[in-house]
């Protein structure tokens, strides 16, 4: 699960990048909307990663 959460993390960075950076006026609010989205999976994914390790 930590490898999903790292790549969520990296999504999450590539929306921001779009969000922020200014590239294009359509990419703007896609990544407004993502990166948000993108972050609380990542941290689910952690959460999820640690508790799985935990139990074995």
């Amino acid at each position: 699960m930590y490898n999903w959460a790292i790549a969520f993390i990296v999504m999450s960075l590539a929306a921001a990048v779009f969000a922020l950076g200014g590239f294009g006026a359509p990419y703007d609010q896609l990544g407004a909307l993502l990166c948000p989205l993108f972050l609380a999976l990542s941290v689910v994914a952690a959460v999820m990663g640690k508790r799985t390790r935990h139990r074995q």
